[in-house]
């Protein structure tokens, strides 16, 4: 009979020396002379290579007014330039045998491809340029445009958990930025015109506004090399510095209900706002990823044992805490109900066990538990050629340092149960919370 998955993960990372665990990827990182950050991370189990780029913008970053602008251009983008047709890049990437795909956050954009190492110069040289020459035909934009509206009514529109979601965020943040929906308002989306798209594209598609990583079966001696021959000649565009207010904490607790016939189960969710590793130090960010992992970490976390488990008030729940922002970040707690549970048993369940962790803390055993397995994740993550350039490429991207993710273990070994206990104690404040049933129960 095997080991349970957190024995092996614990032994695995218990083996490890701490020097081992100290560098998760080790990258490689220079800068070349027209400011691009590159990062490269070498692996050589097999011939096989990720290549990103990060851009230093996102939805938080769109002019008022013109939501969903951030999203359309990563469409955009693979509309052509004069030296490659309109939807030619995915073409040219898939007959190498590779994958490419893209995604907006609210405060990056990124471009990614999977594909054999021998073609890293290809794929190098299709990104820098559309970096540099991205053309947008009235047609293609028009078009590329509709595609995003039905995008939204197929993701949003029709899905309630993602507007549940969607609302929630706009309750939380309010004026602040991150209250804008990523893939926009539908009314804004119409409005959005070519000009806005190039304007945007302008502004912010520079190479001292991206970040260039390549993951795999190379060595930075290599990458340097293409890089300068692809990106080199791309001059600067002096991209402004971005900034994120501080967002206004809610007055009192925050209820967002929604129901629809689409919906069969009740779902809940409560989120507030939390540091980040832009508004706090890298240990406060680590109390709060081990906060989470204690309370909704797997079936040994504190919320599934007492919920789930033992007082059988809910079949799912999870705890998630969003500190790569160059804003404030988030955390959030959700569950799913068990029949006849109503959610506001589970919201005080839930808010139960937080508070006893804000007045107890946490035992020295949990706090154990909980860094090994996050150690031991960092480990396995070493052999992902997806998660190395993304976990990197996401601090940089907002404002971040590579030794925030680097250096994470021994941020989490220096963890005390106080530690944890005074992320808690700032999750005692108003929150907000979400609510999805189906409309028959409204």
């Amino acid at each position: 009979m095997p080991l349970r998955p957190f024995i092996c993960a614990a032994l695995f990372a218990a083996v490890l020396p701490r020097a081992a665990l100290a560098k998760v990827f080790d990258p490689a990182v220079f800068t070349l002379a027209n400011g691009l950050t590159v990062v490269v991370v070498e692996n050589h189990r097999a011939p096989i290579v990720s290549h990103m780029v990060w851009y230093k913008t996102g939805a938080a970053d769109e002019p008022p007014g013109k939501t969903g602008l951030a999203h359309l251009l990563e469409h955009l983008m693979f509309k052509g330039t004069p030296k490659v047709p309109a939807g030619e890049f995915s073409k040219i990437v898939a007959a190498r045998g590779g994958i490419d795909n893209a995604m907006t956050s609210r405060d990056f954009t990124a471009y990614y491809q999977r594909i054999a190492a021998q073609h890293l110069p290809l794929v190098m040289r299709l990104e820098a340029d559309r970096m540099a020459h991205l053309k947008l035909a009235e047609a293609d934009f028009e078009s590329e445009r509709e595609v995003v509206r039905e995008e939204r009514r197929q993701r949003v529109e029709n899905e309630p958990s993602a507007m549940l979601s969607e609302r929630l965020s706009m309750a939380l943040w309010m004026n602040h930025p991150y209250a804008r929906p990523i893939g926009g308002f539908d009314s804004e989306i119409r409005g959005l015109t070519r000009a806005d798209a190039l304007a945007f594209h302008k502004r912010w598609y520079a190479p001292d506004n991206a970040i260039l990583l390549v993951a795999g079966d190379v060595t930075p001696a290599w990458v340097k090399e293409l890089a300068e021959k692809t990106f080199g000649a791309i001059p600067r565009a002096g991209t402004p510095k971005r900034v994120r207010p501080t967002p206004e904490a809610p007055p009192a607790d925050i209820r967002i209900a929604f129901s629809s016939p689409l919906v069969r189960q009740a779902a809940w969710r409560r989120t507030q706002i939390a540091p980040s590793c832009a508004t706090a130090d890298a240990r406060t960010g680590a109390a709060f990823e081990t906060l989470s992992d204690i309370l909704g970490g797997g079936a040994t976390s504190r919320l599934y044992r007492k919920l789930v488990l033992a007082d059988k008030l809910a079949v799912g729940v999870s705890a998630y805490y969003r500190g790569m922002a160059l804003g404030p970040g988030s955390f959030s707690v959700a569950a799913t109900p068990a029949q006849g549970v109503s959610v506001e048993t589970i919201d005080a369940a839930v808010a139960t066990e937080i508070s006893a962790i804000a007045e107890h803390g946490v035992t020295a055993e949990e706090l154990a538990r909980a860094r090994e397995r996050m150690l031991a994740a960092r480990v396995f993550a070493r052999d992902d050629l997806f998660a190395a350039p993304q976990a990197l490429a996401e601090a940089l991207a907002v404002g971040c340092s590579i030794s925030t993710v680097e250096n994470f273990a021994e941020d989490a070994a220096a963890l005390s149960p106080a530690d944890v206990q005074a992320a808690a104690r700032a999750l005692t404040g108003p929150y907000a919370q979400g609510i999805l049933t189906p409309e028959a129960q409204r």
